[in-house]
């Protein structure tokens, strides 16, 4: 058997899949959890140790499960960016900045007034997620980590680096959030040094690695710690997301794959480059040469309706699971709120990470139901404003694969389809992030020519799902009201969103 090892860290926790190559299917699945702090407002922590004892928990429970075989290659995928300062030990000196920290608005802002070819890669500026905006908060507010910082890095680089022992960075989050130039393949550091960090580039894992290149064999000791019983090749990976690209073959131009989690990612690739106002990108040979990858979302999206559930009306998955029956009995509409998903700004396609989200329309005789139906709505309607930019584009759009919390949700992905109008593919209970980390793995280890081959030994069978036009038709009246209610809030969200940074009461 061709079993292959992927390794999805998300926000939550790390989720370890065994797939069986031969057979095109998952063996088994396990996730281990690790813990998130908000020290303050709009700040996100994580432990890197967190990580790395959840993944030897979960990978040993699941090689536990099926009797230790041996493995052929394994492959990790990870959020992004979430930024760890070490030493070249790998010691972290601090928590790590979660992807969705947005304390570097400032900084992101910066990168939109500097004036270098390189960003029109990324449509012009950074976002306040990304790695080089974090790396010049660190410069400026804490200097004596960012100088005795050997390493900056991702979730990605440190994991590899703890398997492998060996620093290396992935040419699609190169590509994507630190600014590689994957066309002339380096780094600026005339950019960095106009962005205040002259020496970000030496800090930064290198050599660049194209996603499923091989990077090294584990370790005997990584090995026990992962419960393995031989020792796999480690083939480079990349965000999460992206990598369910992989996962849900929709490599091709004209295909769109839409995951719904703690955001919303929509990402697809141009044959050929194009302006692509609001979005991210176009990214250049990020996934695979030759092509162009566009990355769109919401930065809040199952938070939003997580953070109502739990944190707001504190109920368990059973509480959550009568909500959703009760908010799916409120036709389209019918509560007469308006919910706007920017609680931790917005991604896609105004790029601002000073929105914040608002409910309108309060009244005394609004519900539970009736809140967290505005919300599952004002989360839909920020996906199919994503659709109507790229219509305005005129990207193509031939077929939408979904995946991750909608096949969890169906209040959720019922109201997403319906709002963007359009039949979706929905694989069965597969998580294509690990998926697609399998198939990486398969190329690193040469069990297939490259990631497109990978991409269609792996691809799992999917329902389509059809939309409600006549719910459609009232999402688009909403969509209007949604549009209008940003442009109208958003002076007053952004100066919210300063006094919350400064940390004076609003």
């Amino acid at each position: 058997m061709s079993l292959l090892l992927g390794l999805d860290f998300g926000t939550g926790g790390v989720r370890v899949g065994v797939f069986d190559l031969d057979a095109r299917r998952m063996l088994a699945e396990r996730e281990a959890e690790y813990g998130t702090r908000h020290p303050k407002p709009g700040w996100a922590e994580q432990s890197p140790a967190d990580w790395w004892e959840a993944l030897g928990k979960a990978s040993r429970a699941v090689m536990a499960d099926l009797g230790r075989p041996e493995i052929a290659g394994i492959c990790a995928a990870t959020t992004a960016s979430t930024v760890v300062a070490c030493e070249r030990n790998g010691i972290p000196l601090q928590p790590a900045l979660l992807w969705m920290d947005c304390r570097a608005a400032a900084e992101s802002d910066a990168t939109a007034r500097a004036n270098h070819p390189v960003l029109a890669y990324s449509g012009g500026s950074d976002a306040a997620e990304w790695l080089v905006p974090k790396a010049m908060w660190l410069a400026r507010h804490e200097p004596a980590v960012y100088a005795r910082a050997g390493v900056i890095c991702e979730c990605l680089d440190w994991i590899n680096f703890r398997l492998t022992g060996r620093w290396v960075g992935s040419r699609m989050n190169a590509t994507c959030k630190w600014n590689w130039d994957s066309v002339a393949g380096r780094f600026h550091d005339d950019l960095f040094a106009e962005l205040g960090v002259p020496d970000l580039a030496e800090k930064l894992p290198q050599p660049i690695l194209p996603v499923g290149a091989p990077v090294e064999r584990l370790s005997r000791e990584v090995a026990d710690h992962l419960g393995l019983s031989n020792r796999p090749v480690v083939a480079q990976g990349g965000i999460d997301a992206h990598i369910g690209m992989v996962g849900a073959d929709t490599i091709e131009p004209g295909d769109l794959l839409m995951i719904g989690g703690t955001s919303v990612v929509h990402l697809f690739q141009l044959g050929a480059e194009q302006p692509v106002t609001g979005f991210w990108g176009p990214y250049p040979h990020a996934l695979v040469d030759g092509r162009w990858l566009v990355e769109a979302g919401q930065v809040s999206a199952g938070s939003v309706l997580s953070w109502f559930s739990r944190e707001i009306f504190a109920l368990d998955q059973a509480g959550h699971d009568e909500l959703c029956e009760a908010a799916g009995r409120i036709p389209v509409g019918g509560s007469g709120l308006l919910a706007l998903d920017y609680f931790m700004g917005n991604r896609t396609p105004y790029r601002d990470p000073h929105l914040r989200g608002a409910v309108l329309g309060l009244s005394l005789g609004h519900d539970r139901a009736a809140l967290y139906h505005a919300a599952v709505e004002g989360v839909a309607l920020a996906s199919a404003n994503v659709l109507k930019r790229m219509d305005e584009l005129g990207v193509p759009c031939r077929r939408i694969v979904t995946s991750g919390g909608y096949s969890r949700n169906p209040l959720w992905l019922k109201a997403t389809v319906d709002a963007i109008g359009r039949p979706v593919e929905l694989p069965s209970k597969a998580n294509l992030t690990i998926i697609g980390a399998c198939a990486c793995a398969a190329a690193g280890a040469g069990l297939v020519p490259d990631l497109d081959a990978a991409a269609k030994a792996v691809v799992p069978p999917a329902r389509p799902v059809e939309p409600d036009l006549a719910a459609h038709a009232r999402y688009r009246e909403l969509l209007e009201d949604y549009l209008e209610a940003t442009e109208l809030l958003a002076p007053l969200s952004r100066r919210l969103a300063a006094r919350q940074t400064r940390g004076t009461p609003p």
